[in-house]
């Protein structure tokens, strides 16, 4: 699939690692490094610009290793990018961890995996048909 991108940072395109990758890491665009204190979120450019199939999102993921590592991950996981948006990309990081964490220009940030979806129309009933859960849910199956 083709995609069209303008790519305004000075970083190469994002592409796939290795054959059988999902995802495409995101790099931050940014003048200056933006230091990330305990509980802190900030939304960081990527100087990337898509247009996108209809019927086609990207979704912003965190990255593994900062994750496990250093505690940062998306905030609103998977974030999404629809079709028809033409601005900028930017990731939402939050730090989870106890100690503060610096992003540098042209660090690895998140990871974005192109995904097709379906609409969905609504068809309004008066029930529904039964299952052997029901409305059991939060727990419900066990927590093994």
């Amino acid at each position: 699939m083709n995609i069209k991108l303008i790519n305004k940072s000075n970083h190469p395109i994002p592409n796939y690692e290795t054959e059988a990758s999902a995802g495409m890491d995101l790099r931050a665009f940014i003048d200056e490094s933006i230091t990330l204190q305990p509980l802190e979120r900030t939304i960081v450019k990527t100087g990337l610009f898509i247009e996108l199939p209809i019927g086609y999102e990207a979704q912003v993921r965190p990255r593994s290793g900062l994750a496990a590592k250093k505690g940062i991950t998306v905030l609103n996981a998977p974030g999404t990018i629809d079709a028809d948006y033409r601005g900028e990309v930017g990731v939402i990081l939050v730090n989870l961890s106890n100690e503060s964490f610096t992003i540098e220009n042209g660090e690895r940030i998140a990871q974005m995996v192109i995904a097709k979806h379906e609409r969905a129309e609504w068809i309004e009933v008066e029930t529904l048909s039964e299952t052997s859960r029901g409305e059991g849910g939060f727990g419900s199956t066990g927590l093994h």
